[in-house]
Formats: C-alpha cells, structure tokens, sequence
C-alpha cells in the first residue's frame, strides 16, 4: 500500500495488528474510507512471530467456555466474544482463503500453520478496496481533536471522524506493543490499571545439578495457584520455567499464590501411599522413587531441587502431589506473551468508546483484559477489534444522516 497523507479521513485506526485489522476491515465493509497508522516498518509482526510456531487462532469452544477463560472481563467480553466466537473466527480465516483444521487438543490452526499467508490476504483485501497503510507513523499525541505522528517525512496532523486505538500491550517492544501510549492517554484523562506480565515464564535460581535438566520438558502434570488448577506441560530453562502449563498460572501467582505440581495427577494420596510402603532397605531414593513410582528426569530433579531432604512414606507421597516451586517471579515483562492491564474496563463505554474522548474507540490487548494462550488471545483481540469496528462505522453512519437532515433544512 502507497503512503497517502490526509489532514481529514473518515476513520484512523492506528495501531496495524489484528485487532487494527478487524476494525479497519469492518469501517471499510460499511463504504468508509480508512487510514490505517502502524508505527513499525510492517504491520501485524508480533501476530507473525506467533505464528512461527504455528498459529493458534481459536479454540473449538461454544462462546460460553470460551468465555470462562478470561476471569473478570468474561462479563465486559460476553456480546463481543458471543458476535465472534471460534466458529466465527474459523469462517473469517476461510473467507481469505486459509483453510483451518483442529487439532486434538481442540486448537485450531490455518492448514499453513502459519501467520504470513493470512496476512497477506488480509492486507490485499483491504488494498484492494481502497484502505490507506502509513508505516513508521509513530502516535505522539492528542492536539484538540488532531492525532500527531512523528512520520518519515516529518510530522503529521491527522483528524478523522472517528478513530480506533488497537496499540497492543506491554511486552515484546521490539514487534511494537512497548506500552508507551499509556502515557498519551493518561494525560487525557483516561484511566489505566498498571501493566503487568501474563502468560509468562517464571525465573528460578537453580542448583547445579539442575544443569543437565535445562531444555528438558515436564509433561502430564497438574499445576495449582490458589483456587486455579490446569493439567499441562512445561520447560525447564536455564533461566527458569516456561511453557504453557506455567503461563496459565500467571494471573494467580502475580496475585500471590504459591505455585505447587501434582507430580502423578492420575494417581489418588492413597495409591501413592500404598505404593510406598514397599520395603526401601539400603537403596536410594532416587532408585526406590525410580522403581517404586517410575519417577526419574525432570519430574525428579524438580521434587529434588525444592525439597531436601526428601521426607518418606506418607509425607513423601503428600509432597508428591503439592511439590512446591519456589521460583524468584516472573520473567521480564518485556518477554511476556501478553499483559494484563491497560485501558480500564470502565474507562470505556460498551461500544469500546472512550468516555473521556467521544469517538475514539479502543481494541485489542491495550483493554484490560487477559486470557491464557491457546486461542483465547487472539479471539478476543479480533472479537475487539470487529466490535469497536462496527461501533465506528455506526457513528458515521449517523454523523451522515444528520449531516444529510441539517443540508436538507437549510436547503
């Protein structure tokens, strides 16, 4: 897409990730002309570098489940998420052309498993019916109704009807969510809660004998934070933990919980009791927890590292099902996933307007909200921004017909 300049335009959206997409596309679909800001040589990098991995778009859940897994803002989200649940975000992929599939865990991905051929289609779709993509436009600030970007070509003063802030979150700076418009819109009144990590890895001061364990992954165990509970695996780091098991923890270890693992989550207290009441005599514990339980690896480096020496019998078999981590906290926010905080649920009003700038809009991670990874991410990021979207489209669709009646009267 041409870099355009225009002093007026119907609706900026700045912010190029898929929450700017979705409202750009929806603007563009109600026959408004759209300029898209992203202030990163290309738009969209961090929803690419997720797909490197292989993009999980959604999850095959009714609205409701869905709906379960982002905590306090399941209420904000319910008419967005409801509008474009899973089987929505599976119709919108085909409608470009990437064909989806679900794995077994109930992720779904494009056939691709990447992010780049879905981009591309999306991007020519908005080209094509005439969406304006400025890079390297950073948002520098609100002057009046004016939106001030520090460009390639100097600075530009932007003023369109309506607009839609879709400027990520706080973490993976690089790709372009660095958190720094916080500022901007705290100094027109907005009210934020603090950023803080979620779906992030946790740091750990390990022994040496942890060494020969770093990369080694811990599968099939149950994690427990507080009232929190979720079979899944993780890494071990030379930094610390990761994975997906540790990064649906983030919510409740941030709010102070002890991080504990259920070594054997498909054996009762009993049957591990029972099972090590087999004589020991001279062996090791590492041999008898080895022959008596299979335990050996990762999963017995981690109940090592955490608690010596080993307790036996009963209280051996109470550890083995509330292992505790004492990990040091959570990873820099910068390596986070996603974060939570942002722009208040309240701050907004339920079209996603900003009560304290009438038509301005708000999409995506900078809302307070958060959710695990596995889909749930970038559903509501789209479901956002496609609400937000319609939100915008709506008001100009008024803005015309009340322009239309006053040319009307005074004719």
């Amino acid at each position: 897409m041409q870099d355009i300049h225009h002093s007026t335009i119907d609706a900026l959206i700045v912010g190029g990730g898929p929450a700017g997409l979705m409202a750009a596309h929806m603007i563009q679909d109600a026959g408004h002309s759209v300029m898209i800001a992203e202030a990163k040589p290309s738009p969209a990098r961090k929803f690419l570098m997720a797909g490197k991995s292989g993009l999980n778009m959604t999850k095959d859940e009714s609205s409701t489940t869905l709906l379960s897994h982002y905590g306090e803002a399941s209420d904000f989200l319910q008419p967005m998420i409801t509008a474009f649940d899973a089987q929505q975000v599976q119709n919108w992929s085909r409608s470009l052309g990437q064909e989806v599939f679900t794995g077994s865990s109930g992720r779904v991905f494009p056939i691709s498993m990447k992010g780049s051929p879905l981009l591309r289609a999306w991007l020519l779709q908005l080209e094509s019916a005439g969406a304006t993509l400025n890079r390297k436009w950073r948002w520098t600030g609100l002057n009046g109704k004016q939106f001030v970007f520090e460009t390639p070509t100097g600075r530009e003063h932007i003023t369109p009807k309506v607009a839609v802030l879709a400027l990520g979150g706080a973490s993976w700076s690089r790709l372009g969510s660095d958190g720094q418009w916080a500022d901007l819109l705290a100094a027109s009144g907005v009210a934020l809660d603090p950023f803080s990590p979620a779906n992030c890895g946790l740091k750990a001061d390990w022994s040496s004998h942890m060494q020969a364990h770093f990369g080694a992954p811990v599968k099939n165990i149950q994690l427990q934070a507080g009232k929190y509970q979720t079979r899944g695996d993780f890494v071990i780091s030379s930094k610390g933990l990761e994975g997906s098991g540790i990064y649906s923890m983030s919510k409740p270890i941030r709010e102070g919980s002890d991080l504990l693992l259920d070594l054997f989550p498909d054996l009762s207290l009993e049957q591990l009791q029972k099972k090590l009441q087999q004589p020991r005599g001279k062996t090791s514990t590492s041999n008898y927890l080895r022959k008596t339980l299979g335990l050996t690896g990762a999963r017995l480096a981690l109940l090592q590292e955490f608690n010596k020496p080993l307790p036996m019998h009963a209280e051996l078999a109470q550890l083995l099902k509330a292992c505790p981590i004492r990990h040091t906290g959570f990873r820099d926010i910068d390596e986070a996933i996603s974060t939570a905080g942002g722009v208040r649920l309240d701050a907004v009003n339920e079209t996603l307007e900003l009560k304290a700038l009438p038509t301005v809009y708000c999409a995506g991670e900078m809302l307070s909200w958060e959710a695990p990874t596995g889909g749930y991410l970038l559903t509501a990021c789209l479901a956002t921004g496609r609400w937000a979207g319609l939100a915008a489209s709506s008001q100009l669709k008024d803005s015309c017909v009340l322009l239309s009646s006053n040319v009307n009267q005074t004719s």
